[in-house]
């Protein structure tokens, strides 16, 4: 009996301790899961918080030093340096005289004169204002033909017009110089028509044709969108009101296209305004604008006056974005119908003039595309296999001799190859996360939401060159914090340049499809009781995943291409990429240059192939 009530005893002991155990267990899971829902519930404020931190160390901060060094010159808070710059002709041509203190009809009567002096900003608008004209007169044509034909291939050329948002501008310098050089493409062709040659190379007409090649595609993009809106409903209204289809047009369609052209023109004007890789390539320093004499000043060292005259061009730049802005929001259209016009056959149903003369004006118009926007690739791939005897492989020879032989303060290719790639899978590690936490900031419902938008946009429109200074000059040459000095690398300040680059890319590609997304799907994951971050993570990115694909694709494209940051930082470093590579060879051998484009070309394109691989049809924009 003794041992029996031992045994229960023991028995009794052994079941108290495994339920403390269960139980301690059991608080152990809860309190898990406590941490967990805590960490989760507070994951997207984190990144959030994460996301606003870098960005303030990668892209405000360092811009921010760009407007300190052009007022705090030698210690001391001046603003000499702007006004040395508003009063001097050789920047603001001849109303910089009138700042100067000079006569008003001096100045007018100089204004006037065939002689007057436009100045580096007076030329830089003038070349804008040629460009946009270029790319407005070849964009339109093209957004007729989008809208109102139907032909096999349409949705594929329609798509083809986000391409040149990433096509590197120095690859497309060295297609145009193959293209409209003494020896190029279209000398060989017009040579064979007995019409001699044309020396377009370092002229204003290069710079302006080059412009519309990147920018025609854009105005043709938003005009299509516009016009594909317009409800089919009212112009049958007005034509059954004896409206003949002119008149249909112009008091009809033209009012609700009007918007978009004039939001094309301006952003085309605030690109060219702003353009550096292209003038560089094809205009040389007798063509300098604004962001040209910028990288010479840093060149020369002179930082003080770099950054105020990044600033001011920074300053019209907003100025006349803020303009449009203001222009929209007063006079935009909105069409209320859902019928859109019906596309017409591209093939003539009949051969009356009113059928034909269309379709012979978008015959010219194809010829012109194809010259404008065809044959810079076209003539940089065949003269990348081209020598004096006909087809070689030597220009491609040349690029592995050199990085054989080539002397340490060359460019070795394979180097800026390797350096292209491995800035670009960094950056991406940085933008991709960075736009989707932004992308998520923006598509929520809370006050001051399009304050973050702004924000978070800024780096579309601030150019490279601004972007490359602010961080050499607060990065690279180090700051001082608590006594002491914490810099980075070159290499780090490039990745860093290249992700301020691409991420708003990043956003303009999710933003759209987490907008789309079924809420009600997000809100039956929350009832359950799953925190925001797990319901993002579950249901939301899943369903956009294709869109984060696309992001990723156009990151990394974008850094593969940058310019103008990046010689800016790799200046006096061996951190050259393809792009630089391109820049240092077409000054003296173009073969070589042509080669090297192919291969930015390829490693672009390979990019761009994720998208059809991975999804991503909608992609923003």
């Amino acid at each position: 009996m003794a041992r029996d009530h031992d045994s229960d005893a023991k028995g009794a002991g052994s079941d108290h301790s495994e339920k403390a155990t269960e139980t301690a267990s059991s608080l152990s899971r809860e309190r898990g899961r406590t941490v967990r829902n805590t960490i989760e519930r507070r994951g997207i404020v984190g990144l959030a918080v994460a996301t606003i931190a870098l960005l303030l160390g990668i892209f405000y901060y360092p811009v921010a030093t760009v407007f300190i060094d052009s007022v705090l010159v030698d210690g001391r808070l001046t603003g000499r340096v702007f006004i040395s710059i508003l009063q001097d002709p050789f920047y603001f041509g001849e109303p910089a005289r009138l700042l100067a203190g000079e006569p008003i009809a001096s100045v007018i009567e100089g204004v006037l004169s065939p002689d007057r002096r436009l100045g580096v900003i007076g030329f830089t608008a003038y070349q804008a204002a040629l460009s946009t004209v270029a790319s407005v007169a070849l964009g339109l044509p093209a957004a007729y033909l989008l809208a109102r034909y139907e032909f096999p291939g349409r949705r594929t050329l329609r798509s083809l017009t986000i391409l040149p948002f990433v096509l590197p501008s120095i690859m497309v310098g060295v297609g145009f110089v193959a293209t409209f050089g003494r020896n190029g493409t279209f000398n060989a062709v017009i040579g064979v028509l007995g019409l001699g040659q044309v020396d377009l190379l370092f002229t204003l007409e290069a710079v302006v044709i080059a412009h519309a090649f990147y920018n025609a595609p854009l105005v043709a993009r938003v005009t299509t969108a516009a016009w594909e809106s317009v409800d089919a409903s009212a112009v049958e209204t007005a034509r059954s009101l004896g409206a003949s289809p002119f008149r249909a047009f112009r008091d009809v369609v033209a009012p609700q296209l009007y918007p978009s052209v004039l939001m094309g023109a301006a952003l085309t004007f605030v690109f060219t305004f702003s353009t550096f890789p292209i003038v560089l390539a094809l205009g040389g320093f007798q063509l300098a604008t604004v962001e040209v004499f910028v990288y010479r000043l840093i060149r020369d060292l002179e930082y003080a006056e770099a950054a105020a005259l990044a600033l001011i061009e920074l300053g019209i730049s907003l100025g006349l974005l803020y303009a449009y802005l203001r222009y929209e929001a007063k006079h935009t259209v909105r069409s209320r119908g859902i019928r859109p016009l019906p596309r017409r056959s591209l093939t003539p149903p009949s051969f009356s003039v009113r059928e034909l003369l269309p379709r012979m004006g978008l015959a010219v118009y194809a010829l012109v595309a194809l010259a404008v926007f065809i044959a810079p690739i076209a003539s940089m791939i065949v003269a990348s296999f081209s020598g004096p005897e006909g087809l070689t492989l030597a220009n491609y020879q040349f690029l592995i001799d050199r990085q054989t032989t080539g002397a340490s303060f060359q460019v070795q290719p394979w180097d800026a190859v390797r350096n292209s790639l491995l800035f670009g899978v960094a950056s991406l590690v940085v933008a991709l996360p960075m736009g989707v936490v932004v992308a998520v900031l923006t598509t929520r419902d809370y006050r001051g939401r399009k304050l973050v938008d702004a924000v978070a946009m800024a780096p579309l429109a601030v150019s490279g060159i601004v972007v490359g200074l602010g961080l050499l000059r607060g990065l690279v040459f180090g700051v001082e914090v608590g006594g002491s000095r914490f810099a980075v690398g070159g290499g780090l300040a490039i990745v860093a340049a290249h992700a301020v680059a691409g991420y708003p890319f990043v956003v303009r590609t999710v933003a759209p499809g987490l907008e789309g997304v079924d809420h009600t799907l997000v809100e039956s994951a929350r009832a359950l009781g799953a925190p925001r971050a797990r319901a993002l993570l579950d249901i939301e990115l899943p369903l956009v995943w294709p869109a984060v694909i696309a992001g990723a694709a156009f990151a990394f494209a974008i850094s593969i291409g940058e310019f103008s940051a990046t010689i800016v930082l790799a200046s006096g470093t061996n951190q050259f990429t393809m792009p630089i590579a391109i820049e240092r060879f077409i000054g003296r051998r173009l073969g070589p240059a042509t080669a090297m484009g192919v291969v930015l070309l390829v490693v672009t394109s390979a990019s761009f192939l994720l998208i059809d691989r991975l999804g991503g049809d909608d992609v923003g924009f």
